[in-house]
C-alpha cells in the first residue's frame, strides 16, 4: 500500500509546520482517547461477563458527578489545548498582517475568482493596481521564494474556495467582499491551486498552479510580463479592468 496517499500534502511554506503540528497534536489526543475508551470497554466486558439479572439503574449522585468531572476535564484539556494553540497560530501568523505590511520585498497580488478560473493581477512598475502595466495571469500564480505574498481575494459570481494545500492556505472568495491572507514559499517548485467550495457544474475545472521562483527569476518574469501587458493594454476592454485599489491592512 502506498502510504504517501494517506499523508498530508508536502509542506513548502515557511509557516506550514504550525498547522501540521496542530494536526499531529490532535491525532495524539485522538489516539490516547481511543486507547482509553477501548481499555474501559474491554475491562467492562471482562468484569461483567456471563449471564446475570439486570435492572435499570440511574446511578448515584457521586457516580454521576465523577462522570461529569471526567468529561469536563477531558474536554478542557483536549479542546482547551487545541484552542489555545490555534489562537497562537492566528495571532502569530495568519492574522499578523504586520509581517507582510512591514517587509520591503512583499509581493501583493489580487485574485479574482470566477466560474471556473482564477484571475491573478500584479501591479506593474508604477506600483498601482488596475493600470496599463498590470500583469494579469489566468490560473497561474507566480511568487518569489523567501518573501511574504499578500493575497487579496474576491469573486465575481459565486462563493469559491481559494486553496493552496502545500502552503496550508484556505480562504473564501465572496462576491462583493475582499478577503485577505498571506503566505511565504520556502523553496522553488510548482504546486496546485484548488477550489474547495462547490461552485457549479464545472467546479472540477477550477484548478491552477502556484509556482515559487527564485527572486531573480521572478523579477525578470514580472518585468517582461509588465512590458507585454503595457503594449497589449486596451482601455475599452472594461471586462479586463476588474482590479481594485489595494485595501488597507485589516
Amino acid at each position: 500500500m502506498d502510504t504517501s496517499t494517506l499523508a498530508l500534502p508536502e509542506d513548502v511554506s515557511a509557516h506550514g509546520h504550525h498547522i501540521d503540528s496542530l494536526l499531529a497534536l490532535s491525532h495524539r489526543f485522538d489516539l490516547v482517547l481511543a486507547v482509553l475508551m477501548l481499555g474501559v470497554l474491554a475491562l467492562f466486558l471482562w468484569r461483567y461477563r456471563g449471564p446475570r439479572k439486570v435492572a435499570a439503574d440511574g446511578g448515584t449522585v457521586r457516580s454521576r458527578a465523577v462522570v461529569m468531572v471526567a468529561a469536563l476535564t477531558i474536554f478542557g484539556v483536549v479542546d482547551g489545548t487545541l484552542f489555545a494553540r490555534s489562537l497562537g497560530y492566528l495571532d502569530d501568523v495568519l492574522w499578523n498582517f504586520e509581517v507582510p505590511a512591514g517587509h520591503p520585498g512583499t509581493v501583493r497580488v489580487e485574485v479574482n475568482a470566477r466560474q471556473w478560473a482564477w484571475e491573478v493581477r500584479y501591479a506593474g512598475e508604477d506600483g498601482r493596481f488596475n493600470t496599463a502595466d498590470d500583469v494579469v495571469t489566468w490560473s497561474d500564480l507566480r511568487v518569489p521564494v523567501g518573501v511574504p505574498v499578500w493575497v487579496q481575494l474576491a469573486s465575481t459570481d459565486v462563493v469559491h474556495g481559494f486553496s493552496l494545500p502545500n502552503f496550508r492556505v484556505k480562504l473564501d472568495a465572496i462576491p462583493g467582499r475582499v478577503n485577505q491572507t498571506w503566505f511565504q514559499a520556502a523553496r522553488e517548485g510548482t504546486w496546485e491551486v484548488a477550489c474547495y467550495q462547490h461552485c457549479g457544474t464545472s467546479h472540477y475545472k477550477m484548478r491552477g498552479t502556484v509556482t515559487a521562483m527564485s527572486p531573480e527569476a521572478y523579477a525578470v518574469w514580472l518585468r517582461e510580463a509588465g512590458r507585454q501587458a503595457a503594449r497589449a493594454y486596451d482601455a475599452s476592454d472594461a471586462a479586463a479592468h476588474w482590479g481594485w485599489e489595494w485595501r488597507p491592512t485589516p
